[in-house]
């Protein structure tokens, strides 16, 4: 491990400082020299400061998805603890925040729902039953394995079939008549995940109740109609059964213009009793924006709430088993590829996976997003399974039938985050020269600064990091994510 001593703080603390890199060349978060003097006529500058704080970060992670346990279940007890132990263990990427999903998703490997008898409104037959052999024993892995814990979000993608309008798994709306049965579910849901010794954080009212075309799981919720829901059913029966501590996160869907339309009914100005714990919001809308002036206007209207990314992933396309050098090549496509309409299809080029990751995780940060979810951990060599054949990427692959594991670019990347910004650490105030790098820095809750720093061009770049009139020197490898941890030396 490469380190150096220097003073960065207005009591002039000493920290060590150590580098780490994953870049295209084949670093994956490898330990970086710094160097020994610094240039300040041919390096970058950046300088941090430290007294300005913006949000306080809740975590990173990915989701619990019966498509990954489904496949833990399928290899060996070794590589299962090898997958669970880079996610959640010491040395691993530490995940803090999680999601998984209520009732069955396109994730799944068929349809189910924890209530499935039609006319049972006071869910008298409410059971986990289809998730036991699979879903809660990954979670509860990975729970054995954390040492600091992480969060859970927990989403319905629809309600079971029999309380819809259109008595399907897809689309629909819910029946006004199961209003109450609906709100009851969230709290028997929570209620029994507690008895199997699962704490549910959160909840998403509803994964992208603007639909999915009716392709999987789905029901369909205007703004209006989530926030009625909410307001007059889901909180205030959270409440009655002493829930009232549970997040609940509205929207749950892309970034685009509807997130300021949906972030106005839910925030209305004249709200006496508001039981949104904030927004959720994904990725899918581009390739290449992550929206900054709609992140900024959602805050704007809930600065006190919180603003969570809960769903990304490579979609529309599948794994490349063993070969690194596509995460890192302009070869990935997305659904809108070829189906968006044409007024946006520039939103939507071929990308670099990799970058993609980087660039909206510190897009995201930088205009006060505090949480950040990646889809699923664990899919298979075909990107599934998945019952309607979704095929996506996940950051780690496995092969069932030889028994290996691949951990992606992807993997990697999500851990230059998760690792070393931790839950409960400030965003601090950053100015750099260089347009063509993005960088992003956080104190954490034991005094330690991370900077994270993304380098797209195939140029090497000189760093001069600035720190209350302190310099560290590095270099930004081409094309490469660089977290840099400043420790406070005892």
């Amino acid at each position: 491990m490469s380190m150096s001593l220097i003073s960065c703080s207005n009591n002039h603390n000493q920290y060590v400082a150590e580098l780490f890199e994953t870049s295209a060349a084949g670093n994956k978060l490898a330990s970086i020299a710094l160097l020994d003097n610094s240039d300040k006529d041919s390096a970058v500058a950046i300088t941090l400061h430290t007294n300005e704080s913006y949000q306080t970060i809740t975590g990173f992670g990915g989701s619990f998805t019966q498509s990954s346990a489904h496949l833990l279940n399928a290899i060996s007890a070794a590589n299962r603890q090898k997958i669970i132990e880079a996610y959640f263990g010491e040395s691993g990427a530490r995940y803090s925040l999680t999601r998984t999903h209520i009732n069955s998703c396109d994730f799944s490997t068929g349809h189910y729902a924890y209530a499935s008898i039609p006319g049972d409104t006071m869910l008298e037959n409410f059971s986990l039953a289809p998730s036991k052999d699979d879903l809660i024993p990954m979670i509860k892995d990975a729970m054995a394995t954390s040492k600091e814990g992480f969060r859970i979000i927990a989403s319905p993608w629809t309600a079971p079939p029999w309380m819809k309008d259109n008595n399907d798994w897809r689309g629909g709306k819910l029946l006004p008549a199961y209003n109450s049965t609906w709100a009851l579910y969230f709290s028997k849901y929570i209620k029994a995940c507690k008895a199997e010794g699962i704490d549910i954080w959160g909840l998403t009212v509803e994964n992208e109740p603007l639909g999915n075309d009716n392709n999987w799981e789905s029901m369909h919720f205007s703004a209006e109609e989530m926030t009625a829901f909410v307001q007059d059913y889901l909180g205030p029966q959270l409440e009655k059964d002493g829930l009232s501590g549970i997040k609940i996160l509205g929207y749950d869907q892309n970034r685009g213009e509807e997130l300021k339309h949906w972030v106005d009914i839910m925030y209305p100005k004249n709200e006496k009793k508001n039981y949104y714990s904030g927004t959720a919001i994904h990725w899918y809308a581009s390739t290449v924006d992550y929206f900054p002036d709609n992140l900024a206007y959602a805050h704007k209207a809930a600065p006190d709430k919180y603003l969570i990314q809960t769903e990304a992933c490579v979609d529309a396309d599948t794994p490349r088993w063993q070969q690194d050098d596509w995460y890192w090549s302009a070869e990935a496509t997305d659904w809108g590829y070829d189906w968006a309409p044409e007024k946006d299809k520039h939103l939507h080029p071929k990308y670099v996976p990799v970058f993609r990751y980087a660039r909206d995780i510190i897009g995201c940060l930088n205009n006060w997003v505090d949480g950040w979810v990646d889809w699923n951990m664990v899919l298979d060599r075909q990107g599934g399974p998945n019952w309607f054949k979704n095929w996506c990427v996940a950051p780690v692959i496995v092969d069932t039938t030889a028994d290996e594991v691949y951990l992606t670019p992807l993997y990697y990347t999500m851990a230059h985050f998760s690792r070393y910004i931790r839950p409960g650490a400030k965003r601090i105030g950053l100015a750099m020269q260089d347009e063509d790098i993005q960088a992003t820095a956080a104190v954490n809750p034991d005094g330690s600064i991370a900077v994270v720093l993304f380098n797209p061009t195939e140029q090497r770049k000189k760093i001069n990091l600035s720190c209350n009139d302190q310099l560290t020197a590095f270099q930004l490898s081409p094309q490469s994510i660089q977290t840099l941890v400043l420790q406070k030396r005892n």
